[in-house]
């Protein structure tokens, strides 16, 4: 829940786990730097994505790679090029919609700001106002009667611009000389943002015997900490490795993965195929490693809704609290296979956590993740595994309480090996 409330960005998320990998004795380095072949832990930052590994003592070259893979960002209401604007005496934030959110979860929440700032030395600052700054106000409903017979319709443009004070003259520049105040930065010292609301409500325990946990970007930072926390558990843990265990947390998979952060990029195979002639490895090598290489793709999927049940296949309905999920289509849109299926059953056995098996509705089309991206871009076996939640892409989405540490016992057995 603290890991939730720390990361309203991916650039925030990625620290956070930087931070928690530095305490288990990772460090980090440059990708513009020459690496060493010695044991340990290292990682990568590189905008919202985090490339980590530990390398064991004594192990070869072509040694493979457990992977688990995750991503950083959640569908959110991202701040345009220009983003001061208003009307009628409001003073408004100009806003473009990133991903696919529940539109309506975000209307009538109390919204902070955060993000990356660049300034014009090339540095970057992270930025967070973490208080009511912003809101999407609703249209009443004397305004609107159809809203309760009709539903509600959202103009993506027109409807989901937040207020955040009063004028009427629109000041260009005034939001980002706010948030260098709030940075502490001087005034006209940035030339650049990546900036993204966030509701500022805490993550919390819900239900009468606080089984629930309702909070924000859960998909998919609920597999970013039970990765982080697996990985940190492996490398800590005293015992033998034989593979070398990863964690790559990518950005933009909300939006296809299609980035030098995303999945779709390079970083992950530069990184894996660096570590390889780091240790001394040839060509040959990395082609050995990575044959022998198996991903866990961890995302998170639908649990059987009481609402909705005919929505979901009638014979398979993942519960919360009911261990992580298998993830399986066989048109790919998830990686899983027999032999993948194979490897996450022998973790789960071997962590003593049990896991349930989720597919689509043959009426419904199926979402997809990195797993298949990972697939076909580094030829790595890749599983399609997670938590099953509720109100997935809502601004607040609800998991169960027991799930994430189930997933991240499972995610520790599997990189032990």
């Amino acid at each position: 829940m603290s890991f939730l409330a720390a990361g309203p960005t991916p650039y925030h998320a990625v620290a956070n786990v930087a931070e928690r990998l530095e305490k288990a004795g990772f460090r980090q380095v440059a990708e513009t730097d020459a690496w060493d072949g010695t044991s340990g832990g290292r990682y990568v930052l590189r905008g919202g994505a985090i490339i980590a590994w530990y390398v064991p003592e004594g192990v070869a070259p072509h040694t493979p790679f457990h992977i688990i893979g995750a991503h950083t960002d959640s569908p959110n209401l991202r701040i345009k090029p220009r983003p001061d604007t208003g009307a009628h005496g409001w003073r408004q934030v100009a806003v473009e919609i990133y991903g696919g959110p529940l539109m309506n979860s975000w209307l009538d929440r109390d919204l902070g700001l955060a993000g990356r700032l660049t300034l014009r030395d090339g540095s970057s600052v992270l930025v967070d106002v973490d208080r009511p700054l912003l809101r999407v106000p609703q249209l009443a409903i004397h305004l609107d009667r159809s809203v309760s017979n009709e539903g509600l319709k959202l103009d993506k443009q027109r409807h989901l611009q937040p207020v955040w004070g009063l004028g009427d003259e629109v000041l260009d520049g005034d939001l980002i000389s706010f948030l260098e105040q709030e940075a502490g930065l001087e005034a006209h010292s940035v030339a650049g943002w990546d900036l993204m609301t966030y509701p500022v409500e805490a993550p919390a325990y819900l239900g009468r015997d606080r089984e629930l946990v309702a909070g924000p970007r859960m998909d998919n930072l609920l597999s970013v900490h039970a990765g982080a926390a697996a990985l940190a558990a492996a490398a800590t843990s005293g015992a033998p490795l034989t593979r070398i265990p990863v964690l790559a947390a990518f950005d933009h998979e909300e939006n296809g993965s299609q980035s030098d952060t995303g999945a779709d990029g390079p970083l992950l195979g530069s990184v894996l195929e660096r570590s390889v002639f780091a240790r001394g490895g040839t060509y040959e090598d990395r082609a050995r490693a990575l044959a022998g290489t198996v991903c866990l793709s961890s995302d998170t999927g639908h649990a059987v809704h009481p609402n909705y049940a005919e929505r979901h296949d009638p014979t398979h309905h993942p519960r919360v609290n009911g261990g992580p999920i298998l993830k399986v289509n066989v048109n790919n849109r998830y990686a899983t296979d027999g032999s993948g299926r194979a490897v996450f059953a022998a973790a789960c056995e071997k962590a003593g956590v049990p896991f349930q098996s989720f597919v689509s509705n043959n009426s419904m089309p199926c979402g997809t993740t990195i797993g298949p991206i990972t697939a076909a871009r580094h030829g790595i076996r890749t599983v399609d595994i997670g938590v099953a939640i509720l109100s997935m892409h809502s601004a607040r989405e609800l998991c169960g309480a027991d799930d994430p540490f189930l997933l991240a016992n499972a995610l520790t057995a599997f990189l032990e090996g």
